[in-house]
């Protein structure tokens, strides 16, 4: 069996792929650790993201996507490459078809980046479609008909908010606060109110185990360790969910603005379809607690998390691969 298609949902600070019966193959972090002397890729996706914090002056560990869109080139091919090719296995005698998610609000310039770099990294043709399309087909929605569906993907880097109708993006914005803007402000809000130093990786456990976007009756609680910002030394302390609530408020209230922007744009015909049926959350970020009872709440329409959020646009690529006949008025670029 030669697999001959594959889908990659290349995200700010994931990147999964989809192989068609095969579903996601792989899910790693979008990093990659550079000697600074030789200019050398080390590692890509798990193994550079162990190195975040621990490398000496000579080795950089970065992100090449910045908001969904290559920032650096060069190291975005290799990485591809990479993700390609463990996919897959070394040895191929096919090329593959690869179709690659991308932000809907991505300029031509960055799209012909994309696909570039998606040909340069082996393969064959280079398809492009925009996220909240895959987010949709992901989901099983049904983007084809005549009729209004909203979609907000939520991943690590941005927000997007669409309402799809006719297999195509109606109304749509792109805010860059998602899940990383999360785990900063939780960092953030801790050194503040407690004089605590913590990572990055800590913001995101705390955010995961006990974070919530409304303030909960029964309070989850959560040991954390530290460093002391004005002694300098370790210190363990407990936070709870309502501090963290409170830390990511801004932020919400900043995703929350962007939909309510996107029904502001929405013909009259289309909002009246939305109301109907609700808004469909996808991405990591929807894994939040109580986010679909905030959006209902604030916004005034019902909001429903997708299943298993985290793969949908991976798996939507993966569909539109499968069926590109029936998809083609949803697909951007084919080289």
């Amino acid at each position: 069996m030669f697999i001959k298609k594959i889908g990659i949902d290349l995200g700010t600070a994931n990147t999964l792929v989809y192989l068609p019966n095969r579903g996601i193959v792989l899910n790693e972090p979008s990093v990659v650790a550079v000697s600074l002397i030789d200019k050398k890729i080390l590692a890509v996706g798990d193994e550079a993201k162990e190195m975040v914090g621990r490398t000496p002056e000579t080795i950089v560990v970065y992100r090449p996507l910045k908001d969904g869109v290559i920032a650096d080139y060069r190291t975005t091919e290799a990485m591809l490459r990479y993700f390609i090719n463990k996919a897959l296995g070394g040895f191929r005698i096919f090329r593959p078809e690869v179709m690659v998610a991308v932000p809907a609000g991505i300029t031509s310039t960055e799209k012909r980046a994309v696909t570039d770099a998606t040909l340069a990294a082996g393969a064959k043709a280079a398809y492009i479609i925009k996220e909240p399309i895959a987010a949709a087909i992901g989901a099983n929605i049904p983007i084809g008909s005549a009729s209004g569906h909203m979609v907000v993907d939520m991943g690590g880097g941005t927000t997007e908010a669409a309402v799809i109708s006719l297999g195509g993006i109606v109304a749509n914005t792109s805010v860059r606060v998602a899940g990383n803007k999360f785990d900063q402000a939780i960092s953030e809000f801790i050194r503040k109110k407690y004089n605590l130093a913590i990572g990055e990786r800590t913001a995101e456990e705390i955010k995961i185990n006990i974070g919530s976007a409304l303030f909960l009756e029964e309070k989850k609680t959560m040991e954390i360790r530290g460093r002391e910002t004005i002694a300098g030394l370790p210190r363990t302390i407990t936070v709870n969910s309502n501090d963290i609530t409170e830390a990511i408020e801004l932020e919400l209230e900043a995703i929350i603005a962007a939909i309510k922007s996107v029904l502001h744009e929405t013909p009259p015909e289309l909002s009246a379809d939305v109301m109907d049926k609700g808004m469909v959350l996808t991405g990591g970020s929807a894994l939040l607690r109580n986010i679909d009872k905030l959006f209902s709440q604030t916004i005034g329409i019902p909001a429903y998390v997708a299943d298993e959020p985290l793969l949908c646009v991976a798996r939507g690529t993966g569909i539109a691969l499968d069926n590109l006949e029936a998809y083609k008025r949803s697909i951007l670029a084919t080289k």
